[in-house]
């Protein structure tokens, strides 16, 4: 049996889409309707995995859309970099708590990394 011939680019990138844009309502569909603690977009990631794992799902089907949406990646940050510089001015106020909570994190996670390594090397 003969494999049938590619989609042309622009068809492949419009089904990839449609099939990213479907898994992500539904997602949102689902989280929203059964008012589950997660963002209905990482539950069609999630949906979207399964549905590829079990073959429901062509990978050739997306991989176009998911490479194209992978290039404008950086351009789609754009608008959370904008809100964060926006509001830097608000987070120079809270600086110097900033300041303590991360070295204290920081302390915390080096302090517990350091035992974990002791640890480590006297079971070894």
């Amino acid at each position: 049996m003969s494999t049938p011939a590619p989609l042309p680019s622009p068809v492949r990138l419009a089904l990839g889409l449609g099939v990213l844009t479907a898994f992500a309502a539904l997602g949102t569909a689902l989280a929203s309707g059964l008012h589950l603690p997660l963002p209905g977009s990482v539950l069609g990631m999630v949906l979207l995995w399964a549905a590829l794992s079990l073959r429901l799902v062509r990978l050739e089907w997306v991989e176009g859309a998911g490479d194209g949406l992978l290039a404008l990646l950086g351009l789609l940050f754009v608008p959370a970099t904008v809100g964060a510089v926006d509001y830097l001015s608000a987070g120079a106020a809270w600086g110097l708590w900033l300041l303590v909570m991360l070295s204290g994190l920081l302390l915390g996670a080096g302090t517990a990394g350091g035992i974990a390594a002791q640890l480590v090397r006297d079971r070894a």
